[in-house]
């Protein structure tokens, strides 16, 4: 070996114990920072502004616990897919919680202000009129829920993905990313309702 070969490699084992000398002592990963969740009893309350009135109480519901199991399990910042043959590596958006939680504390303080109730307990006209203010986005297209800038949006567009939107929209229960099995291709799928 080489006296040129024998120090690169003396230099790379130093350079790597260096760099796990960096982390944290106990051989943890560091700590992701701490995320925010957003509040369920707004999310119920706005629901019946943004999302369609054919969605009768338990349709709003299922509607609002999918939203919030889908952001609490969102990982932001992750390192996305990249095509085959490049070696860029992409990273998703940042996590939209803390302002979708802000804009729902916002309506909350401006209905204590302004109205002296808590905004669940306002009536529909005045809830809806509230959100409908903080909505400024007046874009013909709805967004993916992760690009709202709004959390009513967002609450939206997420429905608008789900397997129930679908079967609504085709008043079949069509049921997309479920596994419906062999035996019911022939068949016309069944009504909803």
């Amino acid at each position: 070996m080489s006296q040129d070969r024998r120090n690169f490699l003396k230099s790379g084992i130093a350079a790597v114990a260096g760099a796990a000398a960096c982390g944290p002592r106990d051989g943890s990963a560091p700590a992701a920072p701490e995320r925010t969740g957003l509040d369920q009893d707004l999310l119920v309350a706005i629901s019946p502004v943004v999302l369609p009135s054919e969605l009768d109480e338990d349709g709003r519901g299922a509607a609002v616990r999918a939203f919030a199991s889908w952001i609490a399990a969102f990982e932001p910042v992750a390192e996305l897919n990249h095509g085959y043959g490049t070696a860029n590596i992409r990273y998703g958006p940042p996590d939209p919680a803390p302002a979708w939680q802000a804009q729902l504390e916002a309506l909350e303080l401006e209905a204590q202000r302004r109205f002296g109730q808590d905004f669940r307990e306002l009536d529909f006209d005045t809830q809806n009129a509230m959100v409908r203010r903080q909505i400024r986005d007046r874009s013909e297209t709805m967004p993916s829920p992760l690009q709202a800038d709004h959390v009513g949006v967002a609450l939206l567009a997420h429905w608008l993905t789900s397997p129930d939107a679908t079967d609504r929209c085709y008043e079949v229960k069509i049921s997309p990313l479920t596994c419906r099995g062999i035996e019911s291709s022939p068949r016309e799928p069944d009504p909803i309702g």
